[in-house]
Formats: C-alpha cells, sequence, structure tokens
C-alpha cells in the first residue's frame, strides 16, 4: 500500500467489515458491554476453581489502597505469614509505611548520588534524561526490600500506622520529584567544594517532607497482642532492627531472585544487575539468575510444598480478569473476536516494551493434577473484593508467559544454580525491561 492513508482504503476496510454478518453482532456485544466482558471465555474461569491440592495457610489479605507498593506489600507478607504460625497470632500486619518512609528517603539519596556522579554528561543524554524521568516512586524489587531491612528493621503496623499519603500517594510523589528536579539543576551547576553541603540540604528537606507526610519512624516501641488462646504477650522498648531478629529473623542473605527473561541478550544460568536499579546506596545490589520458566516454576513448588509462601514478580495487567481475580492467557478470546493474528513471544514482548514487571504478590499454593502443576493460588494486597477474598488463581500457561521473577531460598537451588548465582553478573542498560519496577496499583 501506499504510505498515506486514502479514501479508497478506508471504503475497502468498511466493506471488509460489513461482508461477514457476523461482525454486527461482535460489534454490538462490544459497544454495549466493553472489549473483555463481550470475550470472555467462561469456560476458563470455569477450569480454574479457587481449590488446591497444595497451600500455605495464610490469613485476610492486605490492601495497598492508591499506592504502588505491591513489592513492599508482597514481602512483608512473606514475613507475617512465617509470624502469624509462629506467635500464634491471626490477620497481624507488618508496618508498610514504615518501610515506606525510608524507601524514599534512601531513594532520594541514591537518586542525587546517581546525579552527581553524571555531573559531566550531557542534560539531554539518555542516561541523565532516564534519570530524571522518575527520580523516585513507589515501585521496587525484592532487593531493595531486603537493602531496607537489613538497614531499619522492621515494626508492626501499630508502632508506625497507615496516614493519608501513605495510600494515596500521587501527591507525595509528585511534590518529592519536583523537589529532587531543582535540586539536580544545582547539582549539576556548583562548584563541586560545594555539593556535599546542598545535598545534606536537600535530604533535611525530603525528610521533613517526609515526616509531615508518613509520620517520623519510631525508634523504640512496645509490641502488645493477644494470640489466638487470647494470652496477652508485651514485649516493651524494642528497637526495629530487634524485633526484626527476635520475631521475623529470616535471614535475607538466605533469599535470591530468580527471573525467567527469554531473550537473546541474557543466556539461561547467568547473573544480571541493572546499572542505576536500586535504593539503599550502601545495600545490596541487585542480582538475579535467570532461568527457564520451568525451572522457575519448580522452585517455587518446592517452597511452597516445604510450607514457605514465594514473593513473585509478574506483569498483572496482561489476560486478567479482575473481579474474580482469573488469571489465564485464554480468558479473553481477542483474536476470535477481532479476527487478529497470534500474538508475540514472551521474549518478543519483553524487547517490543508489551510487558514486562509490573507487580508483585505472592504465591501461596498450586493445584497438582496427575503430576502436573495446572494453576497456582496467588495473595494479592488490594483487599478482599478483588478477586475470592482478595486471593487469585493464575493457570500454568499464565506463569509461563507473564510471571518474570520469584525469590527463593538458596536451600532449594541445585549446585549448579547455586555456583551460577555465584557467578558476576553482567550489567543490563538502566532502561532494560528488567530493570522495571513492581508499582501496580
Amino acid at each position: 500500500m501506499d504510505k498515506n492513508i486514502d479514501e479508497k482504503l478506508i471504503a475497502d476496510f468498511s466493506k471488509r467489515l460489513k461482508e461477514n454478518p457476523t461482525n454486527q453482532i461482535v460489534q454490538d456485544a462490544i459497544m454495549k458491554n466493553g472489549i473483555k466482558a463481550a470475550t470472555e471465555n467462561a469456560e476458563v474461569a470455569w477450569k480454574l476453581q479457587p481449590v488446591f491440592s497444595n497451600e500455605v495457610k495464610t490469613d485476610k489479605v492486605t490492601n495497598q489502597k492508591q499506592s504502588g507498593l505491591c513489592w513492599m506489600f508482597a514481602a512483608l507478607n512473606t514475613f507475617r505469614h512465617h509470624m502469624n504460625g509462629a506467635l500464634g497470632i491471626q490477620d497481624f500486619e507488618l508496618s508498610q509505611n514504615y518501610t515506606n518512609f525510608w524507601d524514599k528517603f534512601e531513594k532520594a539519596n541514591y537518586f542525587l548520588e546517581n546525579i552527581i556522579a553524571t555531573r559531566d554528561e550531557a542534560v539531554d543524554s539518555r542516561t541523565v534524561a532516564f534519570l530524571l524521568e522518575t527520580p523516585q516512586q513507589d515501585g521496587g524489587q525484592w532487593d531493595m526490600i531486603a537493602s531496607l531491612i537489613e538497614k531499619y528493621g522492621v515494626v508492626p503496623k501499630s508502632a508506625m500506622q497507615e496516614t493519608f499519603q501513605s495510600s494515596s500517594s500521587r501527591d507525595l510523589n509528585e511534590l518529592l520529584n519536583a523537589r529532587l528536579r531543582a535540586a539536580a539543576v544545582k547539582l549539576r551547576k556548583i562548584a563541586p567544594e560545594d555539593i556535599s553541603s546542598l545535598k545534606e540540604e536537600v535530604l533535611g528537606e525530603i525528610y521533613r517532607i517526609l515526616a509531615f507526610s508518613l509520620g517520623e519512624p519510631p525508634k523504640t516501641f512496645d509490641f502488645e497482642y493477644r494470640d489466638k488462646e487470647d494470652v496477652f504477650h508485651q514485649d516493651l522498648g524494642l528497637t526495629p532492627q530487634a524485633f526484626y531478629q527476635k520475631y521475623v529473623g529470616i535471614p535475607l542473605t538466605d533469599y535470591v531472585p530468580i527471573i525467567n527473561a527469554p531473550t537473546k541478550d541474557k543466556p539461561f544460568n547467568r547473573t544480571f544487575t541493572v546499572k542505576f536499579l536500586g535504593n539503599v546506596t550502601d545495600g545490596r545490589p541487585i542480582k538475579y539468575l535467570n532461568v527457564d520458566s520451568e525451572t522457575l516454576k519448580g522452585l517455587a513448588k518446592k517452597q511452597i510444598s516445604a510450607g514457605e509462601t514465594v514473593w513473585f514478580g509478574c506483569d498483572v495487567g496482561q489476560s486478567f480478569e479482575r473481579k474474580n481475580g482469573i488469571l489465564d492467557p485464554a480468558i479473553f478470546d481477542f483474536e476470535t473476536a477481532f479476527s487478529l493474528h497470534s500474538g508475540m513471544s514472551k521474549a518478543e514482548r519483553l524487547d517490543y516494551k508489551e510487558s514486562m514487571l509490573t507487580h508483585a504478590m505472592v504465591l501461596t499454593g498450586f493445584n497438582e493434577k496427575d503430576g502436573k502443576v495446572d494453576r497456582w493460588k496467588i495473595e494479592n494486597s488490594w483487599g478482599e473484593k478483588v478477586g475470592k477474598n482478595g486471593y487469585f488463581v493464575a493457570s500454568d500457561a499464565w506463569m509461563d508467559e507473564f510471571t518474570f521473577q520469584v525469590v527463593i531460598n538458596k536451600k532449594f537451588l541445585s549446585d549448579e544454580l547455586a555456583q551460577a548465582f555465584a557467578e558476576e553478573p553482567i550489567q543490563l542498560k538502566p532502561w532494560d525491561p528488567m530493570g522495571s519496577l513492581a508499582v501496580f496499583e
């Protein structure tokens, strides 16, 4: 065809549309009900029943509300699963707002350090433009929450509860990013000997904004609760680090991020990191081990079978029926309704920006049939009104296509995988799709 659209071409497309009388029925259904409702595959939903042969007992789901803290909620949920059983308590939560405060404060420092490190680059270079696009945000990954907890510990939700801005973060993010970009202007212009004092001044402003918006994190607190037998427990004057060690006690160094990114530039059984990805400057670096999908799912299955839930990162918006919490590549039949050709492979979706890690949740179970897993149970953090009391069901096929990361205890790795993870990582560019953050609201 010619490079321009002309009237003849439009008339031809219109004629083709009207040649098939079924198109009118499809058009009417979609116009009245919307694309997803009109193309939903009821048979898929029936098959993905929320019953599982293997699952870890969990409690009432949490609710991140209008924030992008899914990655943080997911990590703290895996910790509370451990605590609820060990302490005999129910529906207990750790403070997401506490780790949120320190994450935003550390991200501000991380951004300022990166701006200082790139002072000699042009402001319109791809690297500086990338840094300025989002100085800080709600999103994150496993190594980032691990860095925060190793440095700051955790506290119960009773010690630092939610605020308006922790549950609805847009205004706070806009204010922080505006201030950080303004600081970047000055940091790129002032004399080198003045950088340190300016950075300290800016961080003081950021701390004040966060304290006014989220509250100031406690240095010590009292932990008081009643267990399931109604026995009262009291532990006074705890620090956040002491609380983590005493009541959570999970060695974070035992856990490693495993990814499935089947693109040509990322060979399997190799480790990767991403430049400029992180939050705590003196924290652990981002590091992944890339494996095939069957290996990734097999590791998740081992951990769940041992009674431990699994933090995982995925592209939740893909093939997702929200009301019932159904995740399956065939849940919506767009191909038949619109006469579309087959879609892209997982690798192509990554390369062409159609898919990436957008959300973090927790795998809590799976269903095995004739020796093969056909569906997975997922704990989300959107409250109880989405899915079945807040829990989702994903088909095994969906896991293959749209899951990108799981966090696994090193004891479940084979000797070959453990050796592969120990290797020095290959550094990816800052804008690589595997540098995306879980931030879905």
